[in-house]
């Protein structure tokens, strides 16, 4: 048993001007007094939470299963970033049913979503929302009115991201980092919890604008959306040419997500995970001592501390949906490729003799397996 869990805050709220909850182990204000004694609604016991947490992933699973074939892995990342507080990068061809799943995704855990088609001519005011000046019919006073933009959801889905030039790609990085969108001066917070979702194509790269490292590296996770398995796709066939399917139930409310993301930065990790996460992180660098061959000829810049960050956090996650109460290395070692190939930047001599990222990556796994280096 590791603690209680705060109350998850109010379920619903106006999206501009929107209060945060207070933080978890805030102190009181002046005049209350602390009591350890459980309350019965407000504290619930945190195992009880992580036999939840893996009810909601089972649950979510059947739901999508419903209009979703094949993708288990790629909706158990989904799930991993979202209860990390996490952002996803998907890539895939077209038709691997990216968008259909973040929506569904959504409707299951009773979230908000919207969806934004990044196009060229796109710009930032298009996500964050602009000021507008309106005029009252009463008084004929004029004044400035804050639109929000499509960016005031939950659950956000960029699709084809890097098909719109870099001032619209930064316009996001704020709402991604901070969780927050400041225009005309004014700062409006965004509602918990907040996930983006983008998607890339890596076939027609005519026209497109690479997302920068400082982007990249603000998503946890690169999703790979892969073909489905010949009966899958057989599966897919037939039920898309069928009558429509029932919509997905909900299987989470917004204030059980928020009350879950808590519970995951309350998952135990020992010492020597959180020191093998660094270490696999710092040997990413080709000036490392300990880096593999494989870094030091072809990788130009390594993973920086996020990653770190986002193994440990995401270790916790996975953890906590598989209904285990403690972090372990092999939760780490799962989620490196899709917490690293995004972060690696390949150097001159690896873009010529094709070496990716991935191939970098599984000369880490393997130093790993044949025994203990230097972090």
């Amino acid at each position: 048993m590791f603690g209680r869990a705060a109350d998850a805050g109010q379920a619903r709220g106006d999206w501009v001007g929107h209060c945060e909850p207070a933080a978890v182990g805030s102190t009181p204000s002046d005049g209350a007094t602390m009591d350890d004694s459980p309350q019965p609604e407000a504290a619930t016991d945190d195992l009880q939470l992580v036999s939840r947490l893996g009810q909601a992933r089972t649950g979510v699973l059947e739901q999508l299963r419903t209009r979703i074939i094949g993708q288990d892995e790629v909706i158990e990342l989904l799930l991993i970033a979202l209860f990390a507080r996490g952002h996803g990068l998907l890539v895939g061809v077209p038709g691997l049913a990216k968008t259909s799943l973040v929506t569904n995704l959504a409707r299951t855990l009773s979230l908000e979503s919207n969806r934004i088609q990044f196009t060229p001519d796109l710009m930032p005011t298009d996500i964050t929302g602009t000021d507008v000046m309106e005029q009252d019919p009463e008084t004929g006073e004029r004044r400035f009115r804050f639109v929000p933009g499509p960016v005031f959801t939950n659950v956000l889905l960029a699709d084809e991201i890097n098909r719109t030039p870099p001032k619209t790609q930064a316009a996001l990085l704020q709402a991604m980092e901070e969780q927050r969108v400041t225009a005309g001066g004014v700062t409006h917070p965004l509602p918990p919890p907040y996930l983006v979702f983008a998607t890339q194509n890596p076939i027609e790269q005519e026209g497109t604008y690479p997302l920068p490292e400082a982007q990249l590296d603000r998503f946890m996770l690169e999703i790979q959306v892969g073909y489905p398995s010949s009966e899958d796709e057989v599966e897919i066939v037939r039920r898309t040419t069928a009558p429509a399917q029932p919509e997905p139930r909900a299987v989470l409310e917004r204030a059980e997500i928020i009350a879950l993301q808590e519970l995951v930065r309350r998952v135990p990790i020992a010492d020597h995970v959180i020191e093998y996460a660094v270490g696999l992180t710092r040997r990413s660098r080709p000036d490392s001592p300990d880096a593999p061959e494989a870094v030091k000829n072809y990788v130009a810049f390594g993973a920086g501390p996020r990653a770190g960050q986002s193994l440990v956090l995401g270790a916790k996650a996975r953890a906590a949906l598989q209904g285990r109460f403690a972090a372990e290395r092999e939760d780490v070692s799962a989620l490196l490729r899709p917490m690293l190939r995004h972060r690696l930047v390949m150097n001159f001599r690896g873009e010529a003799e094709g070496v990716g990222a991935s191939e970098a990556i599984t000369a880490l796994l393997e130093q790993d397996a044949r025994g203990p280096r230097r972090s």
